[in-house]
C-alpha cells in the first residue's frame, strides 16, 4: 500500500539566489524580477510488499538522474555485468527503427548561458515547447553542459513561470554533483533540506554522493541514515559513502559500513572494492577483510575489471616481507599462465563431481518444485522418452535464444547457419524449439526449418513452456562431453540448487560446456567464443 504526499512550499529569494552568479552567468538578478519562488514537489513512499522489489523500482525512477561511467562492452559472456549490458543494448537496438523517425527528438543546449529573452526566442522555436525547461536541463546532463548555462536556465524559468519544478530542480542537483559543483550542491542541501520535510530517495542519493568528495563527507553519513527510516539503502548508497570515509583517512569507518552493506545481502560494486583496496595501500591492519572480498569474488565468479585489478596487484606488492610481483599475462587454451607457467584450476569436471552435479541438477532444477510452472507432466515426460530414443548428443542449442541474435525477421536463417556450422564439424545436434517456430511466416521460413530438421534432431515444446530444463536434461543426460548452445547465463535454475558448494559446482561445468556466439554476421561463418579448458 502506498501513499502520496503532495507539498506545496514557497521558497524566499535569499535561499535561491545563492544559486545565480550574475556577474558570469548573463542574466538580470532574479532579485529584480521576482520576489518568491513555488516549487512543487512529490514524494512517495511504499509500505509493505518485498523490500528488494521496492529498491528495485526506486533505482529504475532514479536511473535517469545517476551519472554513471559507460564502461567496454565485455568480451566473455561470463564477464561481470554483462547480462544487465547486454540486455540494455539489446533494448535499444530493438527500440531503433530506421523507417520511423524518432519523436520528441533531444534538444541541442546553447554552449553559452542565455538571457530570459533568448530563452524565451529558443522556446518558441522549439519542436516541442512542452516541458521545454525539464528536457533541456536532461540534455545539459548528456552533454555535461556548463554549470552557468544550467543557471541561466533556471533564471528564465523563475521569471518566466514563477516556478521551479521539484524534478527540474533535481536535473540540476545531478549536473552539479556529476560536474563536480561543490558550494552549488551545498546551495541545493540547504535549500531542499529547509524547505521539504523529506526528501526522495532520488535526492538524498545525489546528496550522499555529492558530499562524500568534499569536507562535508561526514553529513553524507546523516543522510544515509536518513534513508535507512524508510528503505534499505542501495550498494550504490554505501559505496559512495565508503568512498568518502577512504577519501577522508578514516578506514574503520569505511570498513564498519563495508560489514553493513554485506550483512544486509546486497551486493556491492567494483568501485567500492576499489576504494577499500586502496584504502589498504595506506592504512594496514585490515588484510582480513581484502582477502574476505578476494574470496567472495573467486565464490560468486565476480571478475575484477581493470581498474580494480590494477590496486589489487598493488595492494599485493604493498604487503610489507611477502615480496609478491604482480604482472599483467594471458592464459593459453590449455590453462596455463603465460607469465609464471602457473597452471590454473581446471573447469573440466572429474567423473565423481559430474555425477554429483548430475544428480543435484535432476533433482532441484529438472524435477524440482515448481518445474511444472515451466511445463507439463506429459511434456516432460515425452522428451524423456525422446531423449532415450536418440543417440547421445554431442551439443544441445537452445533455438530461439540462438534464432533471436541475429537480424529480426530473419530468425530461422540465424538458427539454420549455426546449424550448418556444427554439422559441419560432424557433431550430433539437437535444436530445442517452440511449436510456433514450425508456423510458416517472415521469421520462420518453412524451407530453413526443414533443411534444419534434416541436419539435427528436433525437438519442439509448447509455445508456454521454459526449454531451459529441457535444455540441460539432455545435455546432462548425453554425457560429459556435450556442449550447449545458448547465451542464457542459467541464473534462475543455478539459484534452485541448494548449497554454494553445488553452485559453484554448475558454473564449473558451465564455463566448460557452454558455447556462445562472438559474432553472427549473415553469410559469414559462425564463431564461438574462444573458452580456456585447463587440462
Amino acid at each position: 500500500m502506498s501513499s502520496l504526499l503532495i507539498l506545496k512550499t514557497r521558497i524566499c529569494l535569499k535561499y535561491i539566489s545563492p544559486l545565480f552568479n550574475p556577474s558570469t552567468a548573463g542574466f538580470t538578478p532574479l532579485n529584480n524580477v521576482i520576489s518568491k519562488l513555488s516549487v512543487s514537489s512529490r514524494l512517495s513512499c511504499t509500505k509493505g510488499g518485498s523490500r528488494h522489489a521496492g529498491n528495485n523500482r526506486k533505482e529504475d525512477r532514479q536511473r535517469e538522474f545517476n551519472i554513471r561511467e559507460r564502461l567496454p562492452f565485455p568480451k566473455s559472456v561470463f564477464a561481470s555485468g554483462t547480462a544487465k549490458r547486454t540486455a540494455e543494448y539489446q533494448k535499444k537496438r530493438a527500440e531503433e527503427e530506421p523507417d520511423f523517425p524518432r519523436k520528441n527528438k533531444r534538444v541541442k543546449p546553447p554552449d553559452h548561458p542565455l538571457t530570459a529573452s533568448e530563452w524565451k526566442s529558443l522556446k518558441m522555436t522549439s519542436p516541442n515547447p512542452d516541458r521545454f525547461d525539464v528536457r533541456m536541463m536532461s540534455s545539459m546532463l548528456a552533454d555535461g553542459t556548463d554549470i552557468n548555462v544550467a543557471k541561466s536556465l533556471l533564471a528564465y524559468v523563475a521569471m518566466d513561470t514563477g516556478t521551479l519544478s521539484y524534478e527540474l530542480l533535481l536535473r540540476y542537483l545531478t549536473l552539479c554533483v556529476g560536474s563536480g559543483h561543490h558550494s552549488e550542491v551545498f546551495d541545493m542541501y540547504d535549500i531542499m533540506r529547509s524547505r521539504f520535510r523529506t526528501l526522495d530517495t532520488g535526492a538524498s542519493s545525489l546528496f550522499i554522493k555529492g558530499f562524500s568528495r568534499t569536507e562535508r563527507w561526514k553529513e553524507a553519513l546523516t543522510i544515509l541514515e536518513n534513508i535507512k527510516r524508510a528503505i534499505t539503502p542501495s550498494p550504490r548508497n554505501y559505496g559512495d559513502t565508503i568512498a568518502g570515509a577512504v577519501l577522508h583517512g578514516d578506514g574503520d569507518t569505511a570498513w564498519a559500513l563495508y560489514a553493513e552493506l554485506m550483512e544486509k545481502g546486497l551486493i556491492p560494486n567494483q568501485e567500492t572494492w576499489q576504494a577499500l583496496f586502496q584504502c589498504g595501500l595506506s592504512h594496514q591492519g585490515h588484510e582480513d577483510g581484502l582477502q574476505s572480498i578476494l574470496l567472495h569474488m573467486r565464490d560468486n565468479q565476480i571478475y575484477p575489471e581493470e581498474t580494480l585489478a590494477k590496486d589489487i596487484k598493488a595492494w599485493f606488492e604493498s604487503l610489507p616481507e611477502q615480496k609478491w610481483i604482480g604482472s599483467w599475462s594471458t592464459v593459453d587454451p590449455r590453462g596455463v599462465c603465460r607469465s609464471c607457467q602457473a597452471e590454473l584450476e581446471s573447469i573440466q569436471l572429474s567423473r565423481e563431481e559430474y555425477s554429483q552435479l548430475k544428480d543435484r541438477v535432476m533433482g532441484d532444477v529438472i524435477q524440482g518444485r515448481d518445474v511444472f510452472n515451466k511445463t507439463t507432466p506429459e511434456e516432460l515426460e515425452s522428451f524423456k522418452n525422446f531423449v532415450k530414443r536418440k543417440p547421445a548428443f554431442d551439443v544441445v542449442i537452445d533455438g530461439l535464444n540462438v534464432a533471436n541474435i541475429g537480424i529480426k525477421g530473419n530468425q530461422s536463417q540465424t538458427l539454420l547457419e549455426v546449424v550448418s556450422e556444427l554439422e559441419r564439424q560432424g557433431l550430433v545436434i539437437l535444436v530445442l524449439g517452440r511449436k510456433h517456430m514450425q508456423r510458416p511466416s517472415r521469421s520462420w521460413d518453412r524451407h530453413d526449418m526443414s533443411l534444419v530438421q534434416q541436419k539435427a534432431h528436433c525437438f519442439f515444446t509448447d509455445n508456454i513452456s521454459e526449454d531451459d530444463p529441457f535444455l540441460l536434461y539432455a545435455t546432462l543426460h548425453s554425457g560429459n562431453h556435450c556442449n550447449f548452445v545458448s547465451r542464457d547465463l542459467m541464473r534462475d535454475h543455478k539459484a534452485c540448487l541448494p548449497d554454494g558448494a553445488t553452485r559453484r559446482l554448475f558454473f564449473k561445468w558451465q564455463r566448460g560446456h557452454q558455447l556462445v556466439l562472438s559474432s553472427y554476421t549473415p553469410g559469414k561463418r559462425v564463431r564461438f567464443q574462444v573458452r580456456v579448458t585447463g587440462r
